[in-house]
């Protein structure tokens, strides 16, 4: 993509009412744009990010042997009614009429809507274990929001629902969802650990949220600091493994980690106080095991091996994509702007042309995003005839991990100059040196 005919509207001073760094930085780059209280357009920098956070959470749900589809945004009040959260979910529910005077909702979350779905076509356990997923915009009327997008009205879930015949299976399902997390996360570039949670309008009586720590967090956490250590499920993780998850799942349990609603304080002091951490954290994940307190209400069974009908047990598993960008930022930037990992950089790297119209910068940069295009390597081509410091100031601010430096002296002498946006490293190389190494870590 050529920065010239790139929509990136950045900003050049502080928006003031941005709270939080990640606010204040998705506003300057111009990744997004607030349209009102808490709803956000998400303009094409940080479309980029959000469709590659997407991506790796699709990829890890599909590894579980999760199935995607896709739930409409809007529902009708009759399964919430039949489920008794009509009028037990609050203010936060949208409630609306359609022109037939037939109550309607905007849907906070998707547990009736799937459990329909499922006793319309599952009837036997042979079809089980089930586990549905989608990826789909939610409202929830937020008294208060804030944030920007990490705590916004209109926000994207990934949410997923497992149905097993019963307990043991359902376990297991969680232990996948459990698993899948952790590894989702870490492909993010975070370090997310998993607290007992209260389980809120969702019901159930199994939950952990996924919490990375951060100083601008919502609310404080308490956790053992052998989390940080823990090494994450591997990509050769076998999520037909009952004994191997049950394994991993004993493990991120095995230490003290609790969000202030479920914090224990007697129990805290227990660990040795070397080893308590006490800090902000950010929820970026949320997963329930509420076994039948849905399919009982909306009667979801099937036919068992016994011959007999059985009630299935459920779960749901919650990602905000549009909540971990913003968390994402919050893990890793500095004074100068984002630093993106790899895996979600809107692009792989950003080629400076220092002198545009000068022949030599011109064709030297045209060679560059041309071959580095063919092989995969997603460039910025910064063309614009600004100035070099302007150019390097935005290069830093969108974050993207690698800027290739093409300058009239350098150039003179067949070589360009490599800057890591992390580390602030600068190497100097041939053209072809710099393809090669380039394209070699894509």
């Amino acid at each position: 993509m050529r920065l010239s005919r790139f929509f990136m509207p950045i900003l050049k001073e502080n928006p003031k009412e941005a709270e939080i760094v990640s606010h204040r930085l998705m506003l300057r780059t111009g990744m997004i744009r607030q349209q009102s209280s808490g709803i956000y357009t998400w303009l094409p920098l940080g479309k980029r990010v959000l469709d590659k956070v997407n991506a790796i959470v699709r990829e890890e749900q599909n590894r579980t042997g999760a199935n995607e589809l896709l739930m409409p945004t809007l529902q009708s009040a009759e399964l919430w009614q039949e489920s008794g959260r009509y009028d037990a979910y609050g203010k936060e529910m949208l409630r609306i009429k359609d022109r037939q005077d037939r109550p309607m909702l905007y849907g906070p979350t998707n547990e009736e809507m799937i459990t329909d779905v499922f006793r319309s076509y599952v009837k036997s356990y042979r079809s089980l274990p089930l586990n549905l997923y989608h990826i789909q915009l939610k409202f929830r009327d937020e008294i208060r929001p804030r944030f920007g997008t990490m705590r916004s009205r209109e926000f994207l879930m990934k949410d997923a629902y497992s149905f097993d015949l019963d307990r043991e299976g359902a376990e297991h399902a969680y232990n996948k969802m459990f698993a899948a997390y952790l590894r989702t996360f870490s492909r993010m570039g975070l370090r997310a650990i998993p607290m007992r949670a209260d389980t809120g309008p969702i019901g159930g009586n199994l939950s952990h949220e996924f919490i990375i720590l951060a100083e601008t967090g919502e609310s404080e956490v308490f956790c053992h600091k052998d989390f940080l250590g823990f090494d994450i499920p591997g990509e050769d993780t076998n999520f037909d493994d009952v004994a191997g998850l049950k394994t991993i799942f004993d493990k991120w349990t095995s230490r003290y980690a609790a969000t202030s609603e479920m914090h224990d304080e007697a129990a805290f002091n227990e660990v040795a106080e070397g080893d308590r951490v006490s800090a902000r954290g950010i929820e970026v994940g949320h997963i329930f095991y509420f076994g039948t307190k849905y399919s009982e209400a909306m009667g979801a069974k099937v036919l068992g091996p016994d011959g007999k009908e059985h009630t299935v047990h459920m779960g749901s598993y919650g990602i905000g994509p549009t909540r971990l960008v913003p968390a994402i930022i919050e893990a890793s930037h500095d004074d100068n702007g984002i630093i993106w990992p790899k895996s979600i950089s809107p692009f792989d790297g950003v080629i400076i042309n220092m002198k545009a119209g000068d022949a030599a910068c011109d064709a030297a940069c045209e060679t560059l995003y041309s071959k580095l295009g063919a092989a995969g390597f997603d460039a910025l081509l910064d063309d614009t005839d600004d100035r070099a410091g302007a150019k390097f100031a935005s290069a830093d601010l969108i974050g993207v991990p690698v800027q290739i430096i093409v300058g009239p002296r350098s150039i003179a002498s067949g070589e360009v100059e490599l800057k890591d946006r992390k580390t602030g490293e600068r190497e100097t190389m041939t053209v072809e040196a710099a393809l090669n190494k380039l394209i070699a870590t894509k």
